[in-house]
Parts: C-alpha cells; structure tokens; sequence
C-alpha cells in the first residue's frame, strides 16, 4: 500500500454536527458486548 492510502476508521457516527470516529475497536470490548447481549437475550427469551 502506499502511504497516501486513507485509513477509514472501524466505527463512525455522524449526527447533525457531531462527528464521531473510532479508529480501533478493541476485541475485549466486542467480546464484552456480546456476552453482555447474549445474556439480555437469554434472560429475555427465558422470562416470557
């Protein structure tokens, strides 16, 4: 690649004027969230 090549950011959010860009998103805090809504999910599935 060259050095010119424009990196893109992992995460963007843009709402109105602000601006919001993540460059890296950490793999603990994927794993965190997921483990996180799998266990909404299940305790959600389960009460009904």
């Amino acid at each position: 690649m060259s050095k010119n090549h424009e990196h893109r950011p992992g995460c963007e959010l843009r709402c109105g004027g602000l601006y919001l860009a993540i460059q890296y998103i950490p793999r603990w805090l994927v794993a965190a969230l997921a483990a996180a809504s799998g266990r909404g999910l299940a305790a959600w599935l389960t009460s009904r």
